[in-house]
């Protein structure tokens, strides 16, 4: 999967966003959708590294994690 995302995230038209609740420290992930990938970087390093999800995997995270399923620690 690397390969196919890295090809794809260096063409055009890809679009990241950010948490709306994001500090105003760029303590915060930005996230990529396109086909059935997920994308995830650092919004601290945008030119960094890049995490890639099946879409259906990240979707089950984010819908864990709204549901409070990972309390803080």
């Amino acid at each position: 999967m690397k390969n196919q995302v890295g090809s794809r995230l260096d063409g055009a038209g890809v679009v990241w966003r950010k948490s709306s609740y994001s500090g105003a420290q760029g303590d915060c992930v930005d996230v990529a959708r396109f086909d059935d990938v997920a994308a995830i970087r650092d919004s601290k390093d945008p030119r960094g590294p890049v995490l890639a999800f099946e879409a259906t995997t990240w979707d089950v995270f984010v819908a864990d994690v709204k549901r409070g399923g990972f309390p803080s620690v």
